[in-house]
């Protein structure tokens, strides 16, 4: 298919057919997308949260390299083409009404999956058990890359 050539999956059936049947037919919500889970596939580190629309999806089964869907942008992204730090997928499974996807993946580059440069997307953690307005403590000492090198001192990029 060429890049024009719209994208589309077969329409979910009955409740059976959903949650027991062979065939992917994902249920996209009203924008049109599906939420993808990214973990690394030797640790299990959850690296980020993404969206899928049918063409990202279609692309990401084609290629074996993460495509996703800016919402902000609007536009899809392969994951890493600007960074270096592309997503192979080793494993995508679908969630049991398929409307999320988990995707297993091996980042090449700095290893980073983080438009920030840190290796997952959630290096802060939140305090719990405490105050609500407690400061977020880092739990990834330091970036694997600087964001700068890659897309310039003003970093308004949103995940490479």
């Amino acid at each position: 298919m060429t890049d024009a050539t719209p994208r589309s999956f077969p329409a979910p059936g009955d409740h059976d057919a959903l949650e027991l049947g062979t065939q992917l037919t994902p249920r996209f919500d009203a924008a049109g997308l599906v939420t993808a889970v990214v973990t690394d596939v030797v640790s299990g580190e959850v690296l980020m949260l993404a969206h899928m629309n049918a063409e990202a999806l279609a692309r990401t089964i084609e290629t074996g390299i993460a495509t996703y869907w800016s919402r902000s942008r609007r536009s899809l992204w392969v994951k890493g083409e600007t960074s270096g730090n592309r997503q192979h997928v080793a494993e995508l499974r679908v969630d049991c009404d398929q409307d999320a996807v988990w995707l297993k993946v091996r980042v090449e580059g700095h290893g980073a999956s983080c438009h920030r440069g840190y290796r997952s997307c959630f290096y802060r953690a939140v305090p719990v058990g405490g105050p609500a307005d407690a400061p977020l403590a880092f739990v990834e000492a330091d970036p694997a890359f600087d964001p700068a090198d890659v897309y310039g001192s003003a970093c308004g990029h949103t995940h490479s």
